[in-house]
Order: C-alpha cells, then sequence, then structure tokens
C-alpha cells in the first residue's frame, strides 16, 4: 500500500544549495549514481509518493519505462500528488524509449491536459539526471555565475530537450536557451516572453508542450 502525498513538514524544508532531497527508494539506482559530480543527494523516507524534492517549491515525479509497460499504477501515484494539493509545483519527468514511446501520447494528455502538470521527456536515466540536476541548480539563485557554469555543461540535454517542442528545431531551441538558460525559466515564460523570441505560433507550442494551455 502506498505511503501518503508529501508529509506536511517537508513542504517548507529547502535542501541547501546543489542537494537534492531523493526519496529512499532510489537509493543505490543507476540514477541517483548518475548525480556524481553535479547534485549530492539527501535520502528521505518520508516523502511519500514524489520522488525528488528540488526545493520547498518543486518536486519531481518519475515515471520510468517499466512503470510504463508494467500499467497504469502509474497514473494513480500522479493523480494523488494532484490531489493533495501541497503547495508543490509537480514535474513529472518520464522515459521515452522505443519499448514506451507508444504509451507516451496519452500520458502527455493525461499529465498536461487533464491534470495540468508540466511533463519533460528523457530518453535514459542518465539524461534524467542531467536534466534533474539543471533544475536543481536552476531552482536556487544564491550563487548564479556557478550555476551559470553548470547549466553550459549540461546544455546539450536540455538543447535535446526543447528540439521535442513541435515547431522547434535546433536555431530556435538555441535562441531560446540563450534568452531562458534553463528548463525551469523556460517552463514559466510567458506567451509574451516566448514570442518575442521565436514568434506568436512557436510560442504556443511551447507552453501547449509544457502546460495545459492548448489553442
Amino acid at each position: 500500500m502506498e505511503t501518503n502525498p508529501v508529509p506536511a513538514k517537508l513542504i517548507n524544508a529547502a535542501p541547501p544549495y546543489g542537494h537534492i532531497l531523493t526519496n529512499e527508494k532510489w537509493r543505490g539506482s543507476s540514477l541517483v549514481q548518475c548525480f556524481k559530480g553535479s547534485v549530492k543527494t539527501i535520502f528521505e523516507e518520508e516523502l511519500g509518493i514524489v520522488d525528488f524534492c528540488l526545493s520547498n517549491k518543486t518536486c519531481v515525479l518519475y515515471v520510468s519505462e517499466s512503470d510504463q509497460v508494467a500499467g497504469n499504477s502509474y497514473r494513480r501515484k500522479i493523480v494523488r500528488f494532484r490531489n493533495a494539493n501541497s503547495g508543490l509545483h509537480g514535474i513529472v519527468i518520464v522515459e521515452k524509449t522505443h519499448l514506451s514511446e507508444q504509451y507516451f501520447s496519452g500520458l502527455q494528455s493525461f499529465v498536461v491536459l487533464e491534470l495540468g502538470l508540466t511533463l519533460l521527456p528523457v530518453s535514459n536515466a542518465a539524461e534524467a539526471a542531467q536534466l534533474i540536476a539543471q533544475l536543481v541548480l536552476g531552482e536556487n539563485k544564491e550563487n548564479p555565475f556557478r550555476r551559470r557554469s553548470v547549466s553550459r555543461l549540461l546544455e546539450p540535454v536540455v538543447l535535446s530537450l526543447v528540439q521535442q517542442i513541435p515547431g522547434v528545431g535546433k536555431v530556435k531551441a538555441m535562441l531560446l536557451l540563450q534568452r531562458f538558460p534553463g528548463i525551469h525559466q523556460l517552463c514559466r515564460a510567458s506567451v509574451q516572453e516566448l514570442e518575442a523570441v521565436v514568434g506568436q505560433t512557436t510560442a504556443q507550442h511551447i507552453t501547449a508542450f509544457f502546460h495545459n494551455e492548448f489553442t
């Protein structure tokens, strides 16, 4: 039986700069191993259905390839988080592979259209670790020079993700990342801010990709 959603006592617990609160179930996993050299892991048994807590504002729910192939139990987990009204901004990271690609469209519609959460696709655990590390460092603004340097190191995985947005090729992706240096900033950009970089149509595609504002 699953534990309750994120305990209230953790909502105001902000990890130190460069650290991430990680559900105990991920201890020893290949994903956590890939964090080495980028962010430091603090394991926590009481994160409930949340997999990673990036700050006191943002958390990650992770859907692996095996989760999708095994059935729909991961959907109940996401719904429980959505209904918990914890005050945390939830990001759903999904492994989009050859095996799970057939489930991706339905999952994207469920997470983005029905629940209004942000969904970010990755191809494997290593890419997920890079993306999560980029999000962690983007959450903290105490050391902008260090964060910008790390962002440049992680740019290939971020660039690859941005290019998955309909209507966004490599040139537009690079323009977007020059204006919004990380996924966190891009997710929160307004349509007007995006239009100034890539035009109205592509700006709407970007908003639709990350949120539930489809036109």
